[in-house]
């Protein structure tokens, strides 16, 4: 049975063993937006502009954050990420 666009957005496991687990392993802004608590989309581009939050990887147009990054950075206590140009 082949995992539904849903289940791929929800990062459910790939049953399929097609791979497509690594397509659920980018979330989009809306995703990282729940996996915080439901904030809004703008805090999470806030945090993310900021620096406070682990860096996003650009498709195109598309703008989508690793899931496991996420997850460690919540497990470390958030700390924010050095980047130049940024103050700390």
């Amino acid at each position: 049975m082949n995992p539904t666009p849903r289940e791929i957005r929800r990062g459910d496991n790939d049953r399929t063993g097609s791979g497509l687990t690594a397509f659920a392993e980018l979330l989009d802004v809306k995703a990282v937006a729940a996996l915080l608590g439901g904030c809004s989309t703008r805090h999470v581009y806030r945090l993310s502009d900021s620096g406070r939050m682990p860096r996003p990887i650009h498709l195109g147009s598309l703008i989508r954050w690793r899931r496991a990054e996420l997850l460690r950075w919540l497990n470390d206590g958030c700390p924010s990420e050095p980047r130049e140009g940024c103050p700390q």
